[in-house]
This record gives structure tokens, C-alpha cells and sequence, in this order.
């Protein structure tokens, strides 16, 4: 009985323990958890929300691919007449990264109201294409390759025709989408 005894604590120092946890001061030892789990949660939410908005912020925001761009004026394609080709500034974004590029395409159109808009890169290498009146069709230097007024392949490497775009005139304006 008395091995019992020494082993179990006495009655005197169970009520201090219980005394020391019921305590409304914190202990040195639950201070220095809480302020080490708080210096924690405040390193971790300073990595991780910017991390989340770096890779989710690109797709959040709308593409250039979404939007229209303008060309130009309507009036400065004459129906009937040789592509004309028009030049148009966008903003790329990707990421962060805002880059500036210059885009170029040829507008057609026969009746004055409905445009066709041809892009002037070519289907095989991606080499530019341009319009030679005697040959009534656009000319690719790299292959020879010719194409048609609407782009179709007449001669050459090129597998599909001049990519087209959909096209719009609002206010006297000509807008395409890029696809």
C-alpha cells in the first residue's frame, strides 16, 4: 500500500495544478505558443496571398482575345479595290507581363458594308504575306505560295487558307476579333 501511495500525487498539489490552469493569466508557455502561431499565420498570409493572386490574377482579368480591336476607318476601304492592309496596336498581358504588339491584317470588302478581315501571316511557316496586283492574289515569299482575294490557297506549300477574322463597323469604325 505504501508503493500506491508515493506513486499517486498528493491531494495538495492536484488543487495547485488545477489552480495554475484555471488561472485567467496566461502561462508563459501559452504566450509564447500563441505569439509564435500568430508571427506564423502572419508569414504564411504574407507568402500565400500573393501567391494565390499572382497565378489566379491572369485568368481572372479579361484577354485580349475577348475584345475588339479597332482598325480604322470604314471609308478608307474602298469596295471593289486591292486589300488594304491596316495596322492596329494591342496589349498582351500575360501574368503581370504587359506587353505592346503591333498587329497587321489586310480589309476587303465588295459592297462598302460587310468587311473581310485576312490575316497577313501565312498558314505554312508564318512568314508575311503581301498583295501583288499583277497576280491578283496575296504572295508568301517564302514558298511562293499564292492565295486568292479570300485567302484560299492557289498555289503552294500553305495546308488552309489566310486565317479570317470576324469583323464589325460601329460609328463609321472597322473592328475585328481576334481568334
Amino acid at each position: 500500500m505504501a508503493d500506491e501511495t508515493s506513486d499517486s500525487p498528493s491531494t495538495g498539489e492536484t488543487a495547485r495544478d488545477d489552480q495554475r490552469n484555471d488561472s485567467p493569466d496566461p502561462s508563459r508557455r501559452k504566450f509564447l505558443i500563441r505569439g509564435i502561431s500568430a508571427i506564423g499565420g502572419g508569414i504564411a498570409a504574407g507568402i500565400g496571398v500573393p501567391a494565390v493572386v499572382f497565378v489566379t490574377g491572369s485568368a481572372r482579368t479579361a484577354t485580349a482575345e475577348d475584345a475588339w480591336i479597332r482598325l480604322g476607318s470604314a471609308s478608307s476601304v474602298e469596295a471593289g479595290a486591292p486589300p488594304t492592309l491596316m495596322k492596329a496596336k494591342i496589349e498582351r498581358r500575360s501574368g503581370y507581363l504587359i506587353e505592346e504588339q503591333e498587329v497587321s491584317v489586310f480589309v476587303t470588302t465588295q459592297n462598302g458594308a460587310d468587311f473581310t478581315v485576312l490575316s497577313n501571316v501565312c498558314t505554312h511557316l508564318g512568314c508575311r504575306v503581301r498583295w501583288v496586283e499583277d497576280q491578283d492574289g496575296f504572295f508568301c515569299p517564302c514558298h511562293n505560295a499564292i492565295f486568292d482575294r479570300n485567302g484560299d490557297v492557289v498555289q503552294g506549300p500553305p495546308p488552309r487558307p489566310l486565317d479570317r477574322f470576324e469583323a464589325k463597323v460601329e460609328d463609321g469604325q472597322i473592328f475585328f476579333k481576334e481568334a
